[in-house]
């Protein structure tokens, strides 16, 4: 049986700015994104409630649209005092490790700070704020057709075993050893 709901991708993921255009100009020039579009309303379309705003849309590539909203009429933005800074976050994919390393030289020559590359076992990762604070991370994938259909595998046993107990389920633990072996060889 289909669901009755077609998903056919993400449109585009929301978040909130400071300032749109310094947004629009760190992406391009930090992470090479495009501006396609921006709307700018007095009034929100779904509310009809006044909150002049202007809503920015970026191309991440292959069709992803990554948009913020600047919205000068609220408060200033601010964080989940009870979620620690590095859960919320937006993570980007590259097409290698070599992209990766590439990307954080890039990132750092702009005089930003790069945390990284971390190993996670089938991908590694890079880690940094862009100008509203949000966590952005740069994530190259790098393992084998055979581990992620073991962890496809494995995923309904360790989210019934977390469920139960909420400690971390010892089925994946080869994929900790393998970022284990390679932290330890200095990759």
């Amino acid at each position: 049986m289909t669901h009755p709901v077609n998903l056919a991708g993400i449109h585009h993921a929301a978040y909130r700015c400071k300032d749109a255009k310094e947004t629009v100009e760190w992406y391009a020039r930090v992470l090479g994104m495009t501006y396609t579009t921006a709307f700018a309303e007095d009034h929100v379309p779904s509310t009809g409630e006044y909150d002049p705003y202007m809503h920015i849309f970026l191309d991440a590539g292959n069709g992803n649209i990554l948009a913020f909203f600047e919205l000068p009429g609220q408060p200033e933005m601010g964080k989940d005092p009870n979620t620690p800074q590095w859960v919320q976050h937006l993570a980007l994919k590259v097409p290698s490790e070599e992209a990766l390393l590439a990307a954080k030289a890039h990132i750092e020559a702009q005089g930003i700070d790069v945390l990284g590359p971390t190993h996670h076992g089938i991908f590694k990762s890079i880690y940094f704020f862009d100008p509203n604070g949000h966590r952005v991370e740069l994530a190259a994938d790098i393992g084998t057709a055979e581990q992620y259909e073991e962890l496809a595998r494995v995923a309904p046993l360790m989210l019934d075993e977390w469920s139960q107990t909420k400690k971390a389920p010892r089925h994946a633990d080869w994929l900790h050893e393998i970022a284990r072996a390679e932290h330890a060889k200095g990759a």
